[in-house]
């Protein structure tokens, strides 16, 4: 099957996952849009807010967005940094370059501290593997201060493709809120928890410099109103 097919139904999947997921937590008379809006975890942005501030202050030479739906292996973090480096190798130096990330989807683990990894198993929960550790599930956000040397690129050698490096790069991280919301929920329901409780211990758990958007696909569309190229990075 064609990839762009498995892509497809992988989604439909997913929505087809929620909308069981609200018949068993008992909200199916809400429809999805109305479920996320009455959510605590939706928020309402204004031009100052953060989310939007993201965007209005992208002033670099080269702006591109990279949609991560879903984090597999090192391509979500790679490719930023292979951006910036062939940027400089041509002539423009990092600081003149923006570059954002949206994790969205199945990319939220990446967003969070190792301690939300372990509470909640996020390898599992999001079928994620340890890209230094073959076939085993990851138990902890690898690419968040990970040791130096820790990822290599055939031809390029060691790459430094952690969310704090690249972050030291200039690279700007969004994390998509409606999928927080929703993943946050399932969780709560399969640990009998309080799906509110769970959406805040995450939120709390989010790592330095990260900002929360309403949406990845929200935040997909203020990138390129504000000029940036996008580059699909799932």
């Amino acid at each position: 099957m064609p990839t762009h097919e498995n892509d497809q139904t992988s989604r439909r999947g997913f929505l087809g996952g929620i909308a069981a997921g609200a018949a068993a937590m008992g909200i199916a008379t809400l429809s999805p849009l109305q479920q996320l809006h009455a959510s605590p975890g939706f928020p309402q942005t204004n031009p100052d807010d953060p989310a939007e501030q993201v965007f209005k202050n992208l002033k670099g030479k080269h702006r591109i967005v990279f949609d991560v739906p879903e984090a597999k292996g090192i391509f979500p973090f790679a490719w930023p940094r292979i951006f910036l480096m062939t940027n400089m190798a041509t002539g423009t130096p990092e600081k003149e370059n923006s570059v954002v990330v949206i994790l969205r989807h199945d990319g939220i683990p990446y967003a969070f501290e190792d301690r939300l990894w372990s509470k909640y198993n996020f390898g599992e929960m999001f079928k994620l593997d340890d890209p230094t550790a073959a076939g085993k599930r990851a138990t902890k956000n690898v690419f968040w201060k990970p040791p130096q040397g820790t990822f290599k690129v055939p031809g390029f050698g060691v790459v430094p493709i952690g969310i704090n490096e690249l972050q030291d790069s200039g690279v700007q991280f969004v994390v998509c809120n409606a999928a927080m919301t929703v993943y946050s929920a399932a969780a709560a329901e399969m640990m009998k928890m309080k799906a509110e409780d769970v959406y805040n211990d995450w939120k709390s758990g989010l790592l330095p410099g990260i900002t929360p958007v309403p949406s990845g696909v929200w935040a997909v569309g203020r990138a390129q109103e504000n000029k940036c190229a996008y580059c699909f990075a799932g």
